[in-house]
């Protein structure tokens, strides 16, 4: 079901709790919210769209990918200064993000996997691990 993005910077600002699979409609919901925005948002936390939960959507190539449960395992040394929006917030904010960073998780099926991203994907990846920590650019 398609959610109303949040824009209350109280409840964006609450740190997440992991997500379990009792929680998979968030997942359906984190989905259809990102695709019905996706003129605006390249990704998704389930923060922003009501749930306090560990979970975030993005496209990569026009096609979604979830992270569920998302840890930065590893990162690169360099860094990268980046504007960035939010669906949440208003205006563009600079940040420094890591160029490459290695992040475990569970897929919407709940597999483990770890991957390593680099250039916008993992920029992306880093603003929503924000998102979780209640850290708002």
């Amino acid at each position: 079901m398609v959610k109303e993005i949040i824009k209350d910077k109280e409840i964006l600002s609450k740190v997440c709790d992991d997500i379990t699979k009792g929680d998979r409609q968030i997942i359906r919901d984190l989905v259809d919210t990102l695709k019905a925005n996706s003129e605006e948002c390249v990704c998704l936390a389930a923060n922003q769209i009501g749930y306090t939960k560990r979970v975030l959507a993005y496209f990569d190539n026009g096609r979604i990918f979830v992270m569920v449960n998302p840890k930065v395992v590893g990162h690169s040394m360099e860094a990268v200064e980046c504007e960035e929006g939010c669906l949440s917030l208003e205006g563009v904010t600079k940040v420094s993000r890591y160029k490459t960073i290695k992040i475990k998780f569970e897929d919407e099926n709940f597999k483990v996997k770890t991957n390593s991203y680099n250039g916008f994907v993992a920029e992306c990846i880093q603003h929503m691990l924000d998102h979780f920590e209640g850290t708002l650019i």
